[in-house]
């Protein structure tokens, strides 16, 4: 298990391998710096604005991370910034937060959005949960559905309505 964010989000970084990462952030993140000077073919983007500029909201990206956002946001725009980055732009997007600043989230808040918990981190008075999301295993795929309980089984995966 990482002991720090920031070798939490290059393990992270590491076992996806993106070649455009999106950095939402105030400062840039030493996690994506590190990351990107390591392989030089990725193609580093940070923002500092949100809502994230037109001319970035017209592309995808391989993997968004967001930081220093939610502890700063109103609770609303910060929503609208994950949903959007999640169904839009990315197919993965982490999300590092300090709960005890973010005014009005809780865990339950990034369950909803369909983020997982990664990480927790805690030095001195500070605390950092680390969320991510990725489209390929945020839902199992269910037990049932398989030609099994198919009306006509010699059919499942052939057709679709």
């Amino acid at each position: 298990m990482s002991t720090t964010p920031t070798s939490a989000l290059l393990a992270l970084l590491d076992h996806y391998q993106p070649q455009r990462l999106l950095c939402v952030s105030l400062e840039p993140i030493p996690a994506a710096q590190a990351y990107a000077a390591a392989h030089p073919e990725v193609e580093l983007i940070h923002c500092r604005e949100v809502p994230i500029p037109d001319g970035l909201q017209q592309q995808r990206y391989d993997l968004a991370l967001v930081a220093e956002q939610l502890e700063i946001l109103d609770k609303q725009l910060a929503t609208e910034l994950l949903a959007g980055l999640r169904n839009l732009l990315v197919n993965r997007l982490a999300v590092l937060v300090d709960l005890d600043l973010a005014t009005g989230w809780q865990e339950n808040d990034f369950f909803a959005l369909a983020l997982q918990r990664q990480g927790y981190f805690q030095q001195d008075t500070r605390s950092l949960h680390l969320f991510s999301y990725d489209l390929q295993d945020y839902k199992q795929v269910p037990d049932w559905l398989n030609a099994k309980y198919w009306a006509n089984p010699e059919l499942f995966g052939k057709y679709w309505w």
